[in-house]
C-alpha cells in the first residue's frame, strides 16, 4: 500500500484467499484492505495516538439518512455527552480533494451537526471548525487535541 502523510503506525493484517485484510480496532474485525480503508485506518491511529481521542468515542462507517437516502459516514468522534464533535470523510489517495468532497461532508453535517470536520485522502488533510451562525466553515492548521 501507498505511503501516506501520517506518522508510521503498525497494523495487523490477514491474508485469506489472496485478499489482504486489516484489523479495525473500532469495529473489532478484519476489513478488506482497499486504498480508502488504508486511509481510514491511518486516520483512526492518528486520532488515537497523536490527538488522544479515546477509542470508545470513535465510530466508523455507520448508516445515516440524508434526504431519504441511505449514506455512510467514514468516522465520527463523539463528545462525552453524545453530541458529535468531529466528522471525517476519507477518500482513497488517488482521489483528489475537491469542492464536491466538501459538499458531501457538508450535506452529512446538516444531519450530524459536528463541531469540526476533517477531509483526507491520506496525502492531504483539511481541518475545519463549523460556524453554524454564519453557515460556513473556518479552516484550521490542525485538529484540537481531545480534552475532557
Amino acid at each position: 500500500m501507498q505511503k501516506l502523510n501520517f506518522p508510521v503506525y503498525s497494523f495487523r493484517f490477514k491474508n485469506s484467499e489472496n485478499k489482504v485484510s486489516i484489523f479495525d480496532p473500532i469495529r473489532k474485525k478484519f476489513i478488506l484492505l482497499t486504498p480508502e480503508e488504508w486511509v481510514r485506518q491511518h486516520t483512526i491511529e492518528y486520532l488515537m495516538k497523536e490527538k488522544n481521542y479515546p477509542l470508545s468515542y470513535i465510530n466508523v462507517e455507520k448508516l445515516i439518512k440524508i434526504n431519504d437516502r441511505n449514506k455512510r459516514y467514514d468516522i465520527v468522534i463523539f463528545k462525552p455527552n453524545g453530541a458529535i464533535f468531529l466528522l471525517i470523510e476519507c477518500k482513497a489517495p488517488e482521489i483528489s480533494i475537491s469542492q464536491a468532497t466538501f459538499d458531501q461532508i457538508a450535506r452529512y453535517n446538516l444531519v450530524l451537526k459536528a463541531e469540526y470536520l476533517m477531509v483526507t485522502n491520506g496525502l492531504n488533510h483539511y481541518f475545519c471548525q463549523m460556524d453554524f451562525e454564519n453557515e460556513r466553515y473556518n479552516f484550521l492548521k490542525e485538529l484540537p487535541d481531545f480534552i475532557l
